[in-house]
């Protein structure tokens, strides 16, 4: 599992699974039950059938992500592209905070789910604007203002101060008290939590004759829940430069359902605020999870009790702010309408799925949207470039100049950028700048990095080595020949963008040929950062006249310098 990924519950794997209670024990059923205390936790029966449900599609859940695991679709999450992730976690998020609305105003609402059930949640919020509950109205404004404003402090100080203001916790704790001294839930009405049973029950099978009425959330927990932590995995191990196997998050987050749901634990996958807690507190190894998970322990044997007067209205807002990462996303469609507009469509079309229908019919479109348009594209696609002549004399001529021609290495990319390629195009090119500093033997160098040529077929991609010769020790020079990019989407410029930067830190200097202006401006959005400073050439040969010219102002200024 991801280094800086908590486990804990999800908002939208808890949303799914409470699909499947509302709809197998739904509340309307609670007054046609007989209503008596069992030995778990003091928890009446029709609550342990409830909790039951629950734990089924957990257990269910966690056992296809580990049937995934076997069989080894983590090589398939290349399907999950950037649009479609941000797309789908950004409407489940946009769910999320309407299941919090009825909290939020303090309203009494039925349970509404199903297709377009988003929409008949705010319609019957307009229909019964009057019975806001203007008390949870207010404490919901002000708990988001002190957290949103308290949370925007810490990020702006949080290289000044040592520790950060636990701004969740200081809330819980204090609307707690308040609520608790003044009596909110009698005198004002406020909802509380209210009775949280202390300490864990016995182990005990889920209950297992329920598993085939919820294979449709335990589908869609397994997925969703696994998209989410793995977006979130590979954004911290983007940030702090390690690599995360796909297919074993698959094995970690379902051993993370299977084994829980034993204890009648609902669906878990990536905590996203215990997530970014990590982040800001400088964790770097899974021990302050270990220790994370110590801290709710005692909270569930001790402390929870204790926030029976938590106001459900300050709860539903920590949530929404919470969410607040997700949210921010809607800022990524100017980037994406500026990279590749289709990419733009995806991300709008997925997002009216998700809140249409649900998070896992969205993410199944985006996919097959994505994958359908790619089959559409490829066609037309140009696989071969010619060379022109002038630029193949120029390269002869120049053989005179042994010093330069063995630090660069001209690179061809014979097929288009896009989410099938771009992993294993980023791979084969640092596999190339490694073998060229890891050994000395040119011709040795040239026949290894010729069998293992770039990106071959349609889900490979292609990029020919034209010219190699081993890098020095201090620097070399590479020129990536893009004529043969005829299109490309935004996890294509993105990792064009990413080989820019690993070259830059392995003291390669990389240079761009051929780029078209689409190109040029694509990476320029996708956060270029010499954005001013452009190493993109007409062609091969400006790309090394360029270095030729520069080696020797390099050597005029040693000369004057002596």
């Amino acid at each position: 599992m991801g280094r800086h990924v908590a486990t804990g519950t999800f908002a939208l794997t808890s949303l799914i699974s409470a699909n499947a209670v509302e709809r197998l024990v739904p509340l309307s059923s609670q007054n046609l039950t007989t209503q008596s205390n069992t030995s778990i936790l003091g928890l009446s029966d029709f609550e342990m059938q409830r909790i039951g449900v629950a734990a089924a599609v957990s257990f269910l859940g966690g056992v296809i992500q580990v049937a995934m695991f076997v069989l080894q679709l983590g090589s398939a999450t290349f399907l999950l592209t950037e649009p479609v992730i941000s797309a789908m976690t950004t409407g489940a998020a946009t769910h999320v905070v309407t299941s919090q609305v009825k909290y939020l105003l303090g309203m009494k609402m039925p349970y509404i789910s199903g297709p377009l059930g988003f929409f008949y949640i705010y319609a019957y919020v307009f229909e019964n604007i009057k019975s806001v509950r203007l008390e949870a109205l207010l404490l919901s404004l002000l708990s988001i203002v002190v957290l949103v404003l308290v949370k925007e402090l810490n990020e702006q100080f949080k290289r000044k101060i040592k520790v950060v203001l636990p701004v969740d916790l200081v809330l819980i704790i204090a609307a707690s008290f308040a609520c608790y001294c003044t009596n909110m839930e009698i005198t004002y009405g406020l909802e509380v939590v209210g009775h949280i049973p202390k300490g864990i029950p016995p182990p005990r099978a889920p209950p297992m004759n329920v598993l085939s009425a919820v294979i449709t959330e335990a589908f869609g927990v397994a997925l969703v829940g696994y998209v989410a932590s793995l977006a979130l995995a590979q954004g911290s191990a983007k940030k702090y430069k390690y690599s995360v196997d796909d297919n074993q998050e698959f094995l970690a987050h379902g051993l993370s359902n299977v084994i829980p749901s034993f204890f009648f634990c609902i669906p878990s996958a990536a905590a996203m605020g215990r997530t970014a807690g990590l982040y800001s507190t400088g964790a770097k190894t899974q021990v302050a999870c270990l220790i994370s998970c110590v801290l709710v322990l005692i909270v569930i044997y001790a402390i929870g009790p204790l926030l029976y007067w938590l106001p459900m209205c300050v709860l539903a807002s920590i949530i929404v702010v919470g969410l607040k990462g997700m949210l921010i996303q809607f800022r990524d469609l100017k980037k994406y309408w500026n990279v590749d507009k289709i990419d733009w469509g995806i991300w709008v079309s997925t997002y009216v799925f998700t809140i249409c229908f649900a998070a896992n019919v969205g993410l199944l479109f985006g996919v097959v949207c994505t994958i359908a348009i790619v089959i559409g594209r490829f066609p037309r696609a140009k696989t071969l470039s010619i060379k022109n002549m002038k630029e193949m004399e120029f390269k002869v001529k120049t053989e005179t100049d042994g010093e330069t021609l063995q630090q660069v290495k001209i690179i061809s990319i014979n097929n288009p950028l896009v989410f099938l390629n771009a992993k294993k195009f980023h791979a084969d090119l640092m596999n190339i700048i490694q073998k060229e500093n890891a050994n000395n033997q040119l011709l040795d160098d040239i026949s290894k990095c010729e069998q293992n040529t770039l990106l071959n077929s349609l889900s490979n991609g292609n990029c020919n080595e034209e010219a190699s010769q081993p890098c020095p020790s201090e620097k070399c020079f590479l020129i990536l020949d893009c004529s043969g990019v005829t299109f490309f989407d935004y996890s294509g410029v993105s990792m064009l963008v990413e080989v820019y930067m690993d070259c830059k830190n392995r003291s390669v200097e990389i240079s761009l040929a051929h780029c078209t202006a689409s190109l040029i401006k694509a990476m320029k959005y996708c956060g270029n950062p010499d954005s001013e400073n452009p190493v993109s050439f007409e062609s091969v040969s400006a790309a090394l006249s360029n270095i030729y010219s520069n080696k020797n102002l390099s050597k005029l200024s040693d000369h004057s310098e002596v």
